[in-house]
């Protein structure tokens, strides 16, 4: 199909545009530069800049600046991309300027567009819809709300649903005694319930790492403007913005006590990035916990048996692997990946602007979305649904050398050094030879070797 143009002018002149596009001349400058990876701004960061429009047109109004009807014409308009309606207007490279303008004009643009159509005259996509602002407040006061939108409506419900599954599973497993381990070697036991927990708190202290953050990013950049200044922002203009902001998105938002380090540094962004890599460590770790406990079925430890979800091999028939568990680590991997982007974009606060606003946005934005997926999964196709293969875990606790810990107290390390390498040389059951080797009682032995005590910590008595 032939596309048809129509002609729009800037203050550089004339440009073609896609009849049907809603965007204008300076969108279209950019589509014409940035041919470089084909992937748009996120979903979730063009709401963030259709919500700053919105509490922006709104707080003009507030002030006798902007026309009510103009107003009025821009809030519906944003409204509409708030609901993700127009989101295939936006279509500008994630690598772009470095300070976002780009995608600033190109909601200026779509909005300003939607809000002519609705009232029937001309809105000016810069001196309407961009009253008050700056590219170079907005995009930092979009990465900030778009994050606290993600973390809020996603990654935080994922979080919260993969804690209650390890803490169902770990009610379930209540009474299981396993061989603990250290260096990947045998270890005293513990208890399934005590290793699931242990899982869990990491889950929660990442959690509230992010919350954490998130609290220190949400002092808006809105209303630096230009340089931090303020210049062409009504004095008022910050402060009745967030409020109005924080009204609409139902998250607390203040406005910054210093806007310069808000235009001229990512550094509560870098922060927080560093948070949600905390939170890939851990589901790293649970993953891969997770694969050497299923590892087998019968030459690995077979601990766990993970759901069946697809056949594991082109080649060899009846394999099974634990695709969910390794698709969690992939997505650590990926995170941690793009929290090395964002460390070095952060660096690029040249003066009073960071000039890779685009890329920590994407990367940030991935990260959570990512996050949430892969914590749902492992909540609801590995952890809800693996099952305990006892009859391997109590085959390998008998036989665990390592128990003869109990009996240092008792005995001193260098005889219970002596047993434990005979236990494993004859694989033999430790209570047995410790039975032979010292003047313990079987009852005795029973009780000091009893793995469910074990797990309780304490000294042998």
């Amino acid at each position: 199909m032939t596309i048809q143009y129509r002609t729009e002018t800037d203050s550089m002149g004339d440009v073609h545009v896609p009849k049907d596009a809603l965007y204008q001349a300076q969108t279209q400058r950019a589509i014409n530069n940035f041919p470089i990876s084909g992937i748009p701004m996120p979903t979730t960061f063009i709401q963030a800049l259709a919500y700053i429009k919105q509490a922006a047109a709104r707080s003009n109004l507030e002030l006798k600046l902007l026309d009510h009807d103009i107003a009025h014409a821009i809030i519906d308009s944003c409204q509409k991309i708030i609901d993700k309606q127009y989101h295939e207007h936006f279509p500008i490279d994630v690598f772009q300027t470095g300070s976002g303008t780009s995608s600033n004009m190109n909601a200026n643009e779509v909005i300003a567009t939607l809000a002519s159509e609705q009232l029937g005259q001309t809105v000016s996509p810069n001196d309407h819809v961009n009253m008050g602002q700056s590219s170079n407040d907005v995009i930092p006061t979009a990465i900030q709300v778009s994050a606290a939108l993600s973390y809020h409506q996603h990654l935080s419900p994922a979080l919260s649903h993969l804690n209650t599954a390890l803490d169902k599973k770990s009610i379930q497993v209540e009474g299981v005694i396993k061989t603990g381990r250290t260096h990947l070697m045998d270890a005293m036991p513990i208890s399934l319930t005590q290793e699931l927990q242990g899982w869990k708190t990491q889950i929660e202290k990442a959690k509230l790492g992010i919350e954490h953050a998130l609290e220190n990013s949400s002092a808006l950049a809105q209303g630096g403007t230009a340089v931090g200044t303020g210049i062409n922002a009504d004095p008022q203009f910050a402060a009745i913005f967030a409020n109005n902001l924080s009204i609409s998105t139902e998250i607390a938002f203040t406005t910054s006590d210093n806007f310069f380090y808000n235009l001229g540094s990512q550094d509560a962004i870098v922060a927080l990035s560093g948070q949600l890599k905390t939170t890939a460590v851990a589901i790293m770790k649970i993953a891969n916990d997770l694969r050497w406990m299923n590892s087998g079925p019968l030459a690995g430890l077979g601990e766990i048996e993970l759901e069946a979800l697809q056949p594991g091999s082109s080649i060899m028939p009846g394999k099974v692997n634990p695709v969910i568990p390794e698709a969690a680590a992939m997505v650590a991997a990926q995170v941690i990946g793009n929290d090395a982007t964002i460390t070095v974009a952060g660096q690029s606060g040249n003066f009073q602007l960071n000039v890779m606003l685009p890329v920590i946005a994407h990367n940030l934005l991935q990260s959570m979305e990512l996050l949430a997926n892969a914590s749902t999964l492992l909540a609801d196709k590995a952890i809800a649904t693996f099952m305990v293969r006892d009859d391997n875990l109590q085959q390998a606790l008998a036989k665990n050398p390592i128990l003869v810990t109990a009996l240092n107290p008792v005995i001193g390390y260098l005889k219970a050094a002596e047993i434990a390498k005979k236990a494993y040389k004859e694989q033999r059951a430790i209570i047995d030879v410790a039975e032979e080797e010292t003047a313990l009682s079987r009852s005795e032995l029973e009780r000091l070797l009893n793995p469910a005590k074990l797990t309780q910590g304490g000294i042998a008595q």
